[in-house]
């Protein structure tokens, strides 16, 4: 007996506080960890062990990281990671962090399936200019986190993998396409992840799952390769738990390539700094459901309630909607012209194994004229100039992420809202891709729950090329009382 306890009591003490040490690692910030780390005041291979274990607890039943590593290949990164780095190296921001990237980057040693059985053997000859980067950073690479089939539609689930299922309600869908990384993340599997976001890959899986995503302005962070480098739709950038790690990994991911030339020149360093920021007398524009789209009571409840922490902060915050008329038939113009150009080729052997919403998207595109495509284009350069000028008077624009609370993993879209009928698979999500045709940055924030728990996120737009600016008021938003610091119940339990 020591201090009262049995040998196996103690054994047993000793196993309950080490998982409790394991469980707080999972939720630590990710900007305290790599200070951990490159303090040397925790070892690559605890923070991995920690990790691996949440996975092994969770991601059977939740299925957000795909094409993992066994465990022994993934500690022997992390012990790589502690033994040192080679004369010359520097020790990056994320240096022994575990990460798992979505399976629509290019990643040396991992497949990336693009969540179809057409592309379920392709391993890529070299990574991508955002893989190469977090590399440079440190990031231990594990697997891959799961999408929509060729990340089309904001649910995910595809033949290769499966479905992947919600951080708060496993009956729910965890949305898409960064579905993986978002539930990877909210579940305490991953501290951060990579995303990329066309009509809200980046924000709607946020919103679902009660975490932290920024759609970067278009030319913030590298997207290459890609076969349309100007088109602007198509970002990529950060998922985190909240707005502080979000602008952290920002600060890794931001900058310009020589081999992008769509990059724009930046000082990513600004994005580590301290985000607090006084936003007293700031005009937003109030419009939850983007001047009448059709938007669920539950969501509508829960951001009227949050209006007044707007008011909290000293903005001013006026019922007023800037006029994003067009902007359905600009997206579904350009969107499918994308898919066409990028998947054309598929469907003549391919056809039968592509889902059917993928097939109608890229048959649309092929159908799509030069005249059609002009002008889109034309009617875009005009509801850019339209919001420059309504911006004058109101930087920001708060409205909803998605018009739907999380719904049902089985679902492949929902049909209604409050009643009105969806006319195709993504009609649901307009309040997402509308603004993806501003080409601004977005950010989606933790809000509250509906009544039976799903989280709703808010989603917080500023001036193109004012990311700074956006992740500052949406700290100022979490900091004055949102839910962010709030985990999944089954991520914390036993």
């Amino acid at each position: 007996m020591q201090g009262g306890l049995s040998i196996g009591g103690a054994a047993a003490y000793h196993a309950a506080r080490m998982a409790a040490i394991e469980k707080e690692l999972c939720f630590t910030s990710l900007r305290a960890l790599s200070g951990l780390l490159r303090a040397r005041q925790l070892s690559a291979r605890e923070l991995m062990a920690a990790q691996l274990r949440q996975i092994e607890r969770l991601n059977p039943r939740l299925n957000a990281i795909v094409a993992k590593l066994p465990d022994e290949a993934c500690l022997r990164l992390a012990d790589e990671a502690d033994r040192g780095l080679r004369p010359g190296e520097a020790r990056g921001p994320l240096h022994g962090v575990p990460w798992a990237f979505k399976d629509m980057e290019s990643v040396t040693g991992f497949p990336c399936t693009l969540g179809s059985l057409v592309y379920r053997a392709h391993y890529p000859p070299a990574d991508s200019l955002l893989v190469a980067r977090l590399r440079r950073a440190g990031v231990l690479p594990i697997g891959k986190t799961n999408v929509p089939e060729l990340g089309m539609g904001s649910q995910t689930y595809n033949a290769v993998y499966g479905t992947t299922r919600n951080a708060w309600d496993d009956t729910r869908t965890a949305g898409g396409s960064s579905g993986g990384a978002a539930v990877a993340v909210a579940c305490g599997m991953l501290a951060g992840a990579d995303g990329s976001d066309l009509g809200g890959s980046l924000r709607n899986p946020a919103n679902f799952n009660g975490i932290v995503a920024l759609r970067p302005s278009a030319g913030l962070v590298p997207a290459a390769p890609t076969l349309l480098p100007f088109l602007g739709l198509a970002v990529k950038g950060p998922l985190a738990r909240s707005v502080a790690d979000v602008a952290f990994l920002l600060s890794v991911m931001a900058g310009p390539d020589p081999a992008d030339l769509a990059c724009q020149p930046c000082d990513p360093e600004a994005f580590a700094a301290p985000l607090e920021r006084s936003f007293r007398g700031t005009r937003i524009a109030w419009c939850p459901d983007l001047g009448g789209l059709p938007l669920d009571r539950r969501v509508r409840d829960v951001l009227d309630s949050r209006r007044r922490t707007f008011e909290s902060l000293g903005c001013i915050v006026e019922q007023t909607a800037p006029d994003l008329s067009d902007a359905d038939e600009i997206f579904l113009v350009l969107r499918a012209w994308r898919a066409w150009t990028h998947y054309g080729a598929l469907l003549p052997a391919h056809r039968a194994t592509l889902k059917p919403e993928a097939v109608e998207e890229i048959e649309h595109g092929a159908r799509l004229s030069g005249a059609q495509v002009s002008s889109a284009m034309v009617r875009h350069a005009a509801l850019l100039e339209r919001l420059r000028r309504f911006q004058q008077s109101h930087p920001f624009i708060v409205c909803a992420v998605n018009q739907v609370p999380p719904f049902e993993a089985e679902l492949h879209w929902p049909t209604h809202i409050e009643g009105v009928a969806m006319e195709h698979y993504i009609a649901w999500m307009k309040s997402a891709y509308w603004i993806s045709t501003t080409l601004c940055p977005a950010i989606s924030v933790p809000a509250g729950f509906t009544a039976d728990g799903l989280p709703v996120g808010i989603q917080i737009v500023g001036p193109y090329r004012e990311d700074l600016a956006v992740l500052q008021l949406a700290h100022a938003f979490e900091s004055a009382g949102s839910i962010a610091g709030r985990h999944p119940p089954a991520a914390l339990a036993p």
